[in-house]
């Protein structure tokens, strides 16, 4: 085939970061790594929709999911074809994710999909950016859905807050109160006779790290031995490195270990540690979701941005990845709210926050509690 023939990419458009600005072209030997997210195989006329499946309360195992819902190999064959004949290398397939991860060279990303990449600089650093639409041969217009990791800008950000008892916008407010996840626990009257044993938690982190150390000191605070299992998955190089940095990632890779250890010591929980790009994001969930050796059955995710700040080609790639999650009995928990009705965009209007706001998840939005007695006799969103 000779590819020669291209269309845009519905739903790729780019634009600059908020205050970015172009700052010089990039190393056109760079080393780089892409994602392509495929279409679904066609549905047979005894074939119900995904949608139905799940809405029937029948979950698929990940075998029966990929055979009737993931990739055709056929079209893993044509994609194949095109990068074979562009120079780019398959570095690995996913059926059932229904992704293909291609690695090659800055250059030649430009040309197989026709786009200019070059170098973006913000406050607080840089990025390989891209602005207007992704291009695909003809060839692939109906088997290609999505393209990723082009752009490498930061696409999410933590949904943690400090504590903050000396709050200058309202100095006669209460001091903040801590609790701990047992008392939170309770206070929501989490079932006492269970803690997790059989089951695997997945935490999906795009920064930061943790220390083995560090959780043994704060489970023994609070009585609970032997402390949760807890080990570290890369996705796409990615690595359990902490900052050391209390306002960075590290806190939240911490509070998410620590909360879910707490209430469910039992549990093993596998952090999968990601870049945080479009492309690194999305596979860490399809990692997770697809994971044969660890075999999550719940996912929790304390990083979103608004969804303004996605293209819509990631919104509906994010979704079916959610989506499949949900058919194969993993539950995915998002956390929101932590930046108020306009989700730090500050343009006036209300913003909500993806990938909480996806159907296919559970949006679990910020909250402030008055406990009395155990129980909670105020809470406000």
């Amino acid at each position: 085939m000779a590819f020669d023939k291209y269309v845009k990419l519905p739903g790729s458009e780019r634009q600059p970061m908020p205050g970015a600005t172009q700052a010089g072209s990039l190393d056109p030997n760079e080393v780089m790594q892409v994602t392509l997210a495929l279409r679904p195989r066609a549905s047979g006329k005894k074939q119900p929709s995904l949608a139905d499946v799940i809405a029937s309360g029948k979950r698929l195992s990940q075998g029966e999911y990929e055979a009737r819902y993931g990739a055709n190999p056929a079209d893993v064959q044509k994609v194949q074809a095109f990068t074979s004949a562009l120079g780019l290398a398959v570095a690995q397939v996913n059926l059932a994710a229904r992704t293909i991860m291609l690695t090659g060279t800055c250059a030649t990303f430009a040309k197989a999909f026709q786009v200019p990449l070059a170098r973006y600089e913000y406050e607080g650093g840089a990025y390989r950016g891209r602005t207007g639409a992704v291009s695909i041969p003809t060839e692939l217009r109906n088997i290609v859905r999505s393209v990723h990791g082009l752009d490498n800008r930061p696409q999410a950000e933590t949904h943690f807050r400090l504590a903050n008892p000396h709050n200058a916008i309202a100095p006669v407010a209460a001091a903040a109160t801590s609790f701990t996840p047992l008392q939170i626990a309770k206070a929501y009257n989490f079932p006492t006779g269970t803690n997790g044993t059989g089951q695997t938690i997945a935490i999906i982190e795009l920064g930061g790290g943790f220390t083995q150390s560090d959780l043994q000191t704060y489970f023994q605070g609070l009585g609970i031995s032997p402390a949760p299992s807890v080990v570290a998955v890369s996705v796409d190089g990615a690595q359990n490195q902490p900052t050391g940095n209390i306002n960075g990632p590290d806190t939240e890779v911490m509070l998410d270990i620590e909360v879910a250890g707490a209430v469910a010591p039992g549990a093993s929980i596998v952090v999968y540690f990601a870049p945080n790009t479009d492309a690194g994001f999305l596979d860490a969930i399809n990692q997770a979701s697809t994971d044969t050796v660890n075999k999550p059955s719940v996912i929790s995710i304390s990083w979103g941005g608004p969804e303004s700040s996605w293209t819509a080609q990631s919104l509906q790639s994010y979704n079916s990845a959610l989506q499949a999650a949900s058919a194969m009995g993993v539950t995915v928990c998002v956390a929101c709210g932590d930046t108020g009705s306009d989700d730090g965009v500050g343009d006036g209007q209300d913003h909500v926050d993806f990938p909480a706001s996806s159907p296919f998840s559970l949006a679990c939005g910020g909250t402030s509690l008055s406990v009395s007695g155990g129980s909670i006799s105020s809470e406000v969103v």
